[in-house]
């Protein structure tokens, strides 16, 4: 992008008629220059002068800060809101009312996936509340339903819940094929190992919230009040409890994949993260007593553990993005 050059310019600064040489203005020897750059040029004053005052303008003018160019100052954020021409995908256009079309369409086969399978799971509720009844079945807990219907909505719930976990792999899917045509390559190249490790992640917080957190919250306030009153538990309120763990630690368990996006997208580097680790401790330990129902900090203290692990983890994932990147560099 290529400014223009003035000498010698006698209107004001600010002056409507001057504009477009405003920002290179210099005063020099009693005169006004303006010294503009291109991308890889300087501009030098007029060739009538002679060469002794040329020389010392030209001195004087090396000593000004230079001006970078746009794309050199462009943040992460907005090479990523504006990516560069090669980035993105040559030779596919369509216009706005088929891209509405294609979303009609995916929302309604993946409204459909996830209706099958809330409908096959309720028609199995009783085996889902038994299965959930597992950690503390063997503690001589008893539910009981409190109000009538109690037990009906319970099965709605542990249905509805299950169907969607069941049918997020197809709603993932409908969404990413909806997007991946407006995403450059570089997004697309990890777009797959992103969306793989964040189910991978939240099935396994899941899991660890099923057969570790769960039982140690629940035997925790089973064995504190034994010998004193006798527990007969709510079947609602046990698997709100429940549900809410297990949904919670899921979700807890995404940090890794919002630090490898902000690590591939340059927002954010390896050496930032590790340098937060204090904060990363305290944070994670308020997530942790926001994120568990229970009250009790053992509870509290099993899920901030595995968070600052898999921060970490996270923390050495984006160093190896970024070695990565400096190795394909030179090439």
């Amino acid at each position: 992008m290529m400014l223009a050059s003035t000498i010698g310019c006698r209107v004001r600064p600010f002056e409507a008629g001057c504009q477009p040489c405003r920002p290179a203005h210099r005063h020099i020897a009693g005169k006004r220059v303006t010294r503009t750059w291109s991308a890889r040029q300087r501009i030098r004053p007029k060739a009538s002068e002679d060469d002794a005052a040329r020389n010392d303008r030209a001195s004087e003018l090396d000593s000004f800060p230079p001006i970078l160019d746009a794309e050199d100052t462009r943040t992460a954020v907005a090479r990523w809101l504006n990516p560069d021409e090669e980035e993105l995908t040559q030779g596919f256009e369509m216009p706005i009312w088929d891209h509405l079309d294609e979303l009609r369409e995916r929302v309604l086969v993946g409204g459909i996936a996830a209706a099958v399978a809330v409908l096959t799971c309720f028609a199995f509720s009783k085996d889902l509340v038994l299965f959930l009844e597992a950690p503390v079945a063997q503690q001589g807990v008893r539910f009981l339903q409190l109000s009538p219907g109690e037990f009906f909505f319970t099965t709605l719930k542990v249905g509805g819940y299950t169907g969607i976990l069941l049918a997020m792999p197809t709603v993932l899917y409908e969404i990413i094929a909806y997007v991946i045509p407006g995403l450059t390559r570089s997004e697309r190249s990890f777009l797959a190992p992103v969306v793989f490790g964040s189910s991978a992640l939240f099935y396994l917080g899941l899991f660890f919230s099923y057969e570790v957190l769960a039982p140690a919250a629940l035997s925790f306030f089973v064995s504190y009040a034994d010998g004193a009153v006798e527990s007969l538990w709510s079947i609602d309120q046990y698997f709100s409890f429940v549900l809410v763990l297990m949904l919670s630690t899921g979700l807890a368990f995404q940090v890794p994949v919002l630090q490898v996006l902000l690590g591939q997208l340059g927002i954010v580097s390896s050496r930032a993260m590790l340098a937060q680790w204090k904060y990363v401790v305290v944070g994670a330990t308020v997530a942790a007593a926001v994120l568990t129902p229970s009250t009790d900090p053992f509870t509290q203290t099993l899920l901030a553990v595995p968070l600052v692990g898999l921060y970490m983890a996270g923390a050495g994932a984006v160093r190896l993005i970024e070695n990565r990147k400096a190795a394909a560099g030179p090439a």
